[in-house]
This record gives structure tokens, C-alpha cells and sequence, in this order.
């Protein structure tokens, strides 16, 4: 495993997490400010560091590179750690600045009126739209601005998704403010809905690409 491309996906998870929360705590409402804040930090994230590590900053993402031979086992392993710590270390110090109590309303949970089954079914889908984006523009075509759309992505699923699940999008986004706030409905939904929708998503971009001519197959799994 390479520690750079580690250390790489802990501070894009610990950006994202601490923008997320952060702006939470700091806006009280689910406006326009609660969207952007995780999303410019992921698109900047990835132009800044997607370099060292292809810029995952999600566990789910992470898991979408495994079942189509992106990562090893291994690596994917050594990733999914780095991102849980970095979920963690940002729910940490967003607790350090606003209080536990901030962090427990950053947790991502179904809305007052949603179920978790609604719930889990708005993870899948804004997931499965997020890595659609990321295998459109970073892994099969590489765009320059690969970071931009992603980051919108992420918005625009905040937009959509944060009354009914919150969404998380992302396994990281998730533990570490529940492990610091205490805040546990419905856990299990933000690692379900998130692997099947980045699963999904992998695997009907990896055939749709597979079948267009120009288009390279995955490159070796990376330690």
C-alpha cells in the first residue's frame, strides 16, 4: 500500500466530513450552504490530490473500483480504513469547535416523515448517480474538470436526497459522526444503500464502455 495515496483519501475524507458537519453546525438549516460546502470540498480535493490516490474519498467508491479489478483487496482495504479514520478525525474536531451535540445533528438519519426503506432507497440512488459521474468523467474519459462534476454531483444529491435520508452517499460520511455524536438511527442504510448504488453504477459503466471502441479497459489493480 502506498502511504501517500493513503494519507491522500484520509484528508479528502477528513475535508469533506468537516465541510459537511461543519456547515451543518454553522447554518442550521438545510439550504444551499449545506450543499455546497462538502461539494466544493470534494471537487477541490480531487483536483488537489486525485493525482496520488484517484481521489475515492468514499468507501463505497473505494468498493465500486474493487468488483471491476481497479484495486486490490489489499488496497482497497488499507483506502477503506484511511477514509472511516478520516470521517473520524473530522467529527473529532467538529465536536472540539461546536459540540457533541452539532455533531450528532451532522449525522446523517431519515427524515422526521421517511422510513429507513425510504431512506436506503434514496442512498442507493444518489450514490449510484454520484459514481456514475465519477466513472464518466475520472475513470473512463479522465475530463480536467472531472472535479467540478463530481463536486456538483455531490450538491446536487444533498439537494435532492438530504430531507428524506440525508444524503450520506458515503460509509465515511457517516461512522465517524455517529462513533463522536452518538447518533445511530438507521446506520445500517448508509452502508447498504451506498455500496449497492456504487456497485450498480460500476458495473453498468464498466459494459456500456466496454462495448464502445477507444475506450480502455481497467487498468491493473493497484496495491
Amino acid at each position: 500500500m502506498n502511504p501517500r495515496a493513503l494519507l491522500a483519501e484520509f484528508l479528502g475524507v477528513f475535508t469533506m466530513c468537516f465541510a459537511a458537519i461543519g456547515s451543518i453546525a454553522a447554518n442550521r438549516d438545510e439550504g444551499i450552504a449545506v450543499a455546497l460546502a462538502p461539494g466544493l470540498a470534494v471537487g477541490l480535493l480531487v483536483v488537489a490530490v486525485g493525482a496520488i490516490s484517484g481521489a475515492h474519498f468514499n468507501p463505497a467508491v473505494t468498493f465500486a473500483m474493487l468488483i471491476t479489478g481497479r484495486i486490490s483487496p489489499l488496497g482497497a482495504t488499507g483506502y477503506a480504513v484511511a477514509q472511516l479514520l478520516g470521517g473520524l478525525a473530522a467529527a473529532f474536531f467538529i465536536g472540539a469547535l461546536y459540540g457533541g451535540s452539532a455533531v450528532a445533528e451532522g449525522t446523517p438519519a431519515p427524515g422526521s416523515n421517511h422510513s429507513a426503506v425510504q431512506a436506503l432507497m434514496m442512498e442507493v440512488f444518489l450514490t449510484f448517480f454520484l459514481v456514475a459521474v465519477i466513472f464518466g468523467s475520472a475513470v473512463h474519459n479522465r475530463y480536467s474538470f472531472a472535479g467540478l462534476v463530481i463536486g456538483l454531483a455531490v450538491a446536487m444529491g444533498i439537494l435532492i436526497g438530504g430531507p428524506v435520508s440525508g444524503a450520506a452517499m458515503n460509509p465515511a460520511r457517516v461512522l465517524g459522526p455517529a462513533l463522536i455524536g452518538g447518533e445511530w438511527a438507521a446506520h445500517w442504510v448508509y452502508w447498504v444503500g451506498p455500496l449497492v448504488g456504487a456497485g450498480l453504477a460500476a458495473l453498468i459503466y464498466d459494459y456500456l464502455y466496454g462495448q464502445a471502441p477507444g475506450h480502455p479497459q481497467p487498468a491493473p489493480a493497484e496495491e
